[in-house]
C-alpha cells in the first residue's frame, strides 16, 4: 500500500496560492525568453552584387487582434450532460468566448441524437467580442469498458483497455478508426485517452482505484502500454479524432481515486521511472496529454501534478520536448483540488504550463474560473505572456 502524505499547510491554505503562482511563472518566463531567443541574422549580400532575395514575410500571429476575454475563451473545455444542454455551458459558449465542449456522464441515444445535442452548442452565436474564429472543439470520455459515455445506435460497444490490450495493434488501429469515425458522426473531434498509466501487476491493479479499479490500463508492462495505446491514438488522429493521453505522468500505483479522495501521492514514479518512460515513447502519436491531479512525492511532493511547473513545464514540455497541447484533468469537482478555490484552480494550472482547463464535472463553476483567469492575465503582464502562449498553441493545434 502506498502511504498517504499527512495532511499539509501548502495543500489546505491559499496562502500557498502567491508562492506557487510566482514559482510557476519565473519558471513561464524563462522558458518563454529561451524559445523566443532571436534568430541569427540573415546574411545580407555584398555590395559586390549577386542577387537579392526579399526577405521572407513575418508568420502572422494567431491572436493578433483578439481580446484578453477571447484569448482565455480559447483555454477552456466545459462539460454539459450527454444528453441535454446546461444552460451554464450554453452561457459560458455564448457570453464567456469558450470554444471547448465536453460531453459528460452517460448516454444511450445513439450518434443521431448525441449530433443533435452538438448542433446546440456548434449553432449558437456568441455575443460580440466574446468569441474567437475558432472551431468549437467537442471532447467526451470514449474509452471503452466501463468508461465510455456514449452508446446506443450508431456507437460500437468497446472493449475495456484490458481487453483491448489483448489484440494485435494494426487491428486495434484499423478498430480505433471505426470507433473515431462513429464520433465524427455525432460531431465529437476529441476523445479523452487513450490511457498510458502503467500498473505493474493485476495484483496492483486491485488496489488501484482510478485505472486498473476499472480495468482502464492496456497491460502491466510499459511495451504492452505503449503497442496499444499507440495504436489506438493513432487510429483515432488518423480518423479525424484528437487523442489526449493521460494521465501524466502516470496514474498506475496510487491507491486513491482524486475524484473522490484528497491528499492523493504518488510515491513510485519518479521522472526516470518506466511511467514516464512509456509517456515518452508515446507522444509522437498525439498532439495533446493530459495531466494528473495527483501529487508525485518523487518529483515534485509540494503541488498536484497539475499545479507544478516542474511537472508539467520541466519535465514534460523540456525534458521530454513535448510541443502539443497540455490539458488538465477535471478542476471543477475533483476532491483532490478542494483546498483550492475554483479561480485559482485555474489560474495555477496555466501558470504550471497547462493549456486548456476541462471543467467537466461542475460547469457553474466555469464563470468564476474563466473570470479569474481574465482578472490575472489583466492584472499580470507575466500571466498575460502565459495566456498568449497558450491560447496559441490551441489555435494551432485547431488549425493543424
Amino acid at each position: 500500500m502506498v502511504a498517504m502524505l499527512p495532511r499539509r499547510r501548502a495543500l489546505t491554505r491559499r496562502s500557498a496560492l502567491p508562492r506557487l503562482l510566482a514559482a510557476a511563472l519565473a519558471l513561464a518566463a524563462a522558458t518563454s525568453l529561451a524559445a523566443c531567443a532571436p534568430a541569427a541574422p540573415t546574411p545580407k549580400p555584398s555590395a559586390g552584387g549577386g542577387t537579392a532575395h526579399p526577405s521572407p514575410s513575418a508568420t502572422p500571429d494567431p491572436i493578433a487582434g483578439l481580446s484578453v476575454q477571447q484569448k482565455v475563451g480559447l483555454l477552456f473545455i466545459v462539460g454539459t450532460p450527454a444528453t441535454s444542454a446546461d444552460p451554464a455551458t450554453i452561457d459560458a459558449v455564448t457570453n464567456r468566448g469558450v470554444r471547448g465542449l465536453f460531453l459528460a456522464g452517460r448516454s444511450r441515444a445513439g450518434t443521431s441524437a448525441t449530433a443533435q445535442l452538438v448542433a446546440q452548442f456548434t449553432g449558437i452565436t456568441p455575443t460580440p467580442g466574446t468569441a474567437a474564429d475558432v472551431p468549437l472543439t467537442v471532447a467526451t470520455d470514449q474509452e471503452g469498458g466501463q468508461v465510455q459515455v456514449l452508446r446506443g445506435p450508431g456507437f460500437s460497444d468497446i472493449p475495456s483497455a484490458l481487453d483491448q490490450g489483448g489484440i494485435d495493434p494494426a487491428t486495434l488501429k484499423a478498430s480505433a478508426a471505426t470507433w473515431a469515425a462513429e464520433l465524427r458522426s455525432a460531431g465529437v473531434t476529441m476523445n479523452l485517452g487513450p490511457v498510458a498509466d502503467l500498473v505493474g501487476s493485476p495484483a496492483e491493479a486491485r488496489g488501484n482505484p482510478p485505472i486498473g479499479g476499472y480495468d482502464r490500463q492496456f497491460g502491466y508492462d510499459p511495451d504492452t502500454i505503449v503497442a496499444h495505446a499507440g495504436a489506438v491514438a493513432e487510429g483515432m488522429r488518423g480518423a479525424g479524432v484528437a487523442p489526449v493521453l493521460k494521465h501524466f505522468p502516470g496514474l498506475g500505483h496510487v491507491t486513491a481515486n482524486t475524484d473522490t479522495a484528497n491528499d492523493v501521492t504518488d510515491r513510485a514514479v519518479t521522472v526516470d521511472s518506466a511511467d514516464v518512460g512509456a509517456f515518452r515513447r508515446l507522444l509522437p502519436s498525439t498532439g495533446a496529454v493530459m495531466m494528473s491531479n495527483a501529487v508525485y512525492a518523487g518529483i515534485d511532493p509540494s503541488a498536484p501534478a497539475v499545479f507544478s511547473p516542474v511537472v508539467v513545464t520541466q519535465l514534460l514540455r523540456q525534458q521530454l520536448g513535448f510541443r502539443g497541447l497540455i490539458v488538465t484533468d477535471d478542476l471543477s469537482a475533483t476532491a483532490q483540488l478542494k483546498a483550492w478555490a475554483p479561480g485559482d484552480r485555474a489560474v495555477l494550472a496555466l501558470a504550471a504550463g497547462c493549456d486548456q482547463l476541462l471543467v467537466s464535472a461542475d460547469a457553474s463553476v466555469a464563470a468564476s474560473m474563466i473570470d479569474a483567469v481574465v482578472a490575472r492575465a489583466q492584472s499580470d503582464p507575466r500571466f498575460a505572456a502565459t495566456v498568449d502562449a497558450a491560447a496559441r498553441r490551441v489555435i494551432a493545434d485547431r488549425r493543424s
